[in-house]
């Protein structure tokens, strides 16, 4: 391992030093202004992936029913909430068959061009 004897800190920021003296002014003002840019690139990479999580609200609506209420009152609740149930039930199975026959459409095309 006579390899890591070489390598040093030192050694790299004097190897640096000797290779920008080296260098005529304006290839240095073409770094910088290189090096800026890369940064600058990597910056807004960095900004731009944070994207904070919206807050949703999660909103429980509870009926407050007084004890002496009759099982007539209950029953006619309970047909309001099942009609109330089934529409949505449908209205669901109704976007559920519309997305079906999206992707259908799709899985069509696919497999008429051999995919």
């Amino acid at each position: 391992m006579t390899f890591l004897k070489y390598i040093s800190p030192l050694r790299a920021l004097r190897d640096l030093r000797g290779y920008l003296a080296t260098r005529k002014r304006h290839e240095l003002w073409f770094m910088i202004l290189a090096l800026l840019v890369t940064f600058a690139v990597i910056v807004v990479f960095v900004k731009d992936s944070h994207v904070p999580v919206p807050y949703q609200k999660n909103i429980i609506y509870v009926d407050s029913w007084p004890i002496t209420r009759t099982q007539a009152e209950i029953r006619a609740k309970q047909k309001v909430d099942e009609a109330k149930r089934q529409a949505e039930e449908a209205a669901f199975l109704e976007r559920q068959k519309k997305r079906q026959a999206e992707f259908k459409k799709y899985d069509d095309w696919l497999e008429k061009h051999g995919i």
